[in-house]
């Protein structure tokens, strides 16, 4: 990343500016903005989220907001009520209340004589899913939203169930926001309040995978703040961006082909990171984008921010297998539209072990022969990677030649020319089970000519859930159903010589929870279909060969690493008791920030556990400590939560421990019990 300190305008900033909720908490903000807007006023940029903006993502915070404010905005980054140093509670995520703050914000804002009363929203994950959603709203002031890493569709497409079965994300992101919570406000900014401030959220605060678990179907939790619900909700402009090694790399597409106000979407080959600082590379000059963005949409300028492809993805060429990847070879290719004209569906039966050629389109399907038969063991998915790739540690999926082990298998015979796909493969299978609850994992796979399997993109159905996410119904044991299972989406060549590979299985522990029971499917071939997304490769990309700048910021705030930071990921397993784990650790390490004098340390751990093919000794595990010191202030919280089940429950195991100078202040457990719905 190129650091730039030449920017069009002067800025000053406020580290910590309280703005009145009208329940009469108070939120705290951080903004930089030009130093001329107190006699010229500017629009205003919010970014919204929970994640501590005074130190934990006060790095990142420092090279993209200084950057936006040189360039003529005021750029307003405020912690979440009950994070950081903003009063209150976070008891769940986007809540009404969250949302009607930011309602709140944006009027605070435009009121401001800084401020020219025009304001946008921005950010990653939380701080997109945020922007989305108030925009749904329709506040007066918010003329437009960059957003990148986010949902349309809280249930069907967030970390917490993937068709309809329970992803391991549900525990792991629970226990990051049950360790966020419920850190303490900082006494430099707060003052001797911070302790009052600090009890009340340990006092009020309870592992969020609790709620989750007890709303298994779609219901109105998750109808609400689903964008998908209505479309139409949104009438400002929206810039929107994801990455294919992430978990949000659906919704993109889906607001092109469903919103009807000027938009953009950019997929990149990138994990859950914003698009300048991608990883895998190649990262993007998105600042500057999101300059030019801001400019004609909070300005008015007519910078040509419009012109060109409504679409832009990173056609990923072919790689072998690796957790990870330091740059993913490609190139960028546009579409005018979505769904594009480019794209066409190819369908191929699935006959024994093969993917056979593509069918007419339309044609009626098969009435299906033979069955071809699965039970797959537990430890398919041990290589799975996380269901949404940070890249740290290395978390992508491995070599799938062990996973399609205990797997039905289809291959395309070697290709004789270059494929490409852009969009959502999917499956159609003419199936049955010989379990009332079971589950179907389709991996799509690039098969090099020494056999190395890189899976491309997969997709997970609960098949209780085949016609609804809403009402779900027990299979009839040996019934056939037919069931669709959609992938997700993705751009990928397959060169010639490689063959493209679907593999199903039953089993996908522990990105997803398994069913009951070890269930044995029977696919019926010919009748069962996979259709992809092709884009011919004679397809013009109608995009220069580099569209977008180098990456670049203002330099970042001085921090010094104190103790190293950890990472691992380990697959274990045990041949005399049969157990399997897999271990996992994000340590940060402790970090000083010069400035403030404060050391900060986060380190989590997470353990997913099973014994043999017992698919109830499936458990998953999740431990946090947050530190954070500053003279004599040193305090502490860790939590730990645990979740394992039998065949009709769930089991929530829980604790919450806070020190204060190396002295144990406050503790609680949980345990909890909730029945599983079908899952």
């Amino acid at each position: 990343m190129r650091y730039v300190t030449n920017l069009p305008y002067e800025t000053k900033e406020e580290e910590h500016v309280t703005i009145p909720m009208s329940d009469g908490v108070r939120l705290s903000a951080h903004i930089w903005r030009p130093t001329s807007s107190d006699q010229e006023p500017v629009p205003a940029v919010l970014e919204y989220i929970p994640y501590r903006k005074r130190d934990l993502t006060a790095v990142r915070d420092s090279i993209h907001h200084p950057y936006l404010a040189g360039h003529g905005y005021a750029c307003v980054r405020v912690d979440l009520r009950g994070t950081g140093d903003s009063e209150g509670v976070l008891r769940d995520e986007y809540l009404e209340r969250e949302q009607a703050d930011a309602e709140e914000i944006l009027a605070w804002l435009a009121e401001q004589h800084w401020c020219d009363g025009g304001t946008g929203m921005m950010g990653i994950s939380w701080g997109a899913f945020a922007a989305l959603q108030v925009a749904a709203r329709r506040p007066p002031s918010l003329k437009a939203i960059a957003i990148a890493s986010f949902t349309d569709d809280r249930h069907a497409d967030d970390m917490h169930y993937m068709g309809g079965a329970l992803l391991s994300d549900n525990l792991a992101e629970a226990g990051t926001m049950f360790a966020y919570g419920t850190c303490p406000p900082d006494p430099a900014v707060v003052g001797d309040r911070w302790r009052g401030m600090w009890h009340e959220r340990l006092e009020n605060t309870e592992p969020w995978v609790l709620e989750w678990l007890r709303h298994q179907r779609r219901d109105d939790y998750w109808r609400h703040a689903s964008v998908c619900e209505d479309y139409t909700s949104v009438q400002c402009p929206v810039l929107a961006s994801s990455g294919w090694a992430d978990g949000y790399s659906n919704a993109v597409t889906r607001l092109l082909g469903n919103l009807d106000v000027p938009r953009k979407g950019l997929i990149g080959p990138w994990s859950h990171k914003f698009p300048h600082l991608g990883e895998p590379g190649p990262a993007i000059g998105y600042l500057q984008e999101l300059v030019r963005w801001w400019d004609h949409w909070l300005k008015g300028v007519d910078n040509g921010v419009m012109d060109g492809p409504m679409l832009l993805a990173w056609m990923q060429d072919s790689v072998p297998p690796s957790t990870s990847y330091e740059e993913r070879p490609g190139r960028w290719v546009g579409e005018p539209d979505w769904p594009s004209p480019h794209i066409r569906p190819e369908t191929h039966p699935l006959t024994r072990h093969t993917i056979g050629p593509a069918q007419d389109a339309g044609a009626a399907p098969s009435e299906g022969g033979a069955a071809m038969t699965v039970r797959s063991p537990l430890s398919v998915g041990q290589f799975a990677g996380k269901w949404a790739s940070y890249n740290a540690p290395p978390d992508l999926p491995y070599d799938q030649r062990e996973e399609d082990g205990g797997s039905l298998v289809f291959d395309s015979e070697p290709l004789t020319e270059p494929v490409e796909i852009l969009g959502s493969p999917s499956v159609e299978l003419d199936l049955s089970v010989s379990e009332p609850v079971a589950m179907v994992a389709a991996r799509l796979s690039d098969v090099s000519p020494d056999g190395a399997a890189t899976r491309v993109s997969y997709g997970i159905l609960n098949l209780t859930r085949r016609d609804s996410t809403e009402s779900p119904e027990p299979l009839e044991p040996g019934r056939r159903y037919r069931a669709t299972v959609p992938l997700n989406g993705v751009a990928q060549a397959f060169p010639p010589g490689h063959r493209i590979r679907l593999s199903l299985s039953t089993s996908y522990w522990p990105l997803a929870w398994p069913a009951p029971k070890p269930a044995l499917l029977s696919v019926h071939e010919h009748s069962s279909t996979l259709t992809l997304p092709v884009r011919p490769v004679d397809e013009p990309d109608e995009v220069t060969s580099s569209p977008f700048g180098e990456p670049e910021g203002t330099p970042p705030l001085a921090m010094t690493q104190v103790t190293p930071p950890e990472e691992r990921w380990e697959v274990k397993r045990d041949l005399i008791g049969y157990h399997s784990e897999l271990d996992i650790v994000k340590d940060r390490g402790t970090v000083r920030f010069e400035d403030i004098g404060l050391e900060a340390g986060r380190r989590a751990h997470e353990r997913y556990t099973a014994v043999a093919d017992d698919f109830t000794s499936a458990g998953g595990e999740t431990t946090w400590t947050m530190r954070f010191q500053r003279d004599d202030w040193d305090v502490r919280v860790v939590t730990s939560t645990r979740l394992t089940c039998d065949e009709t429950d769930f089991f929530v195991d829980a604790t919450l421990d806070a020190y204060e100078g190396g002295r144990r202040v406050f503790s609680r457990t949980w345990n909890e019990q909730v029945p599983r719905d079908l899952l």
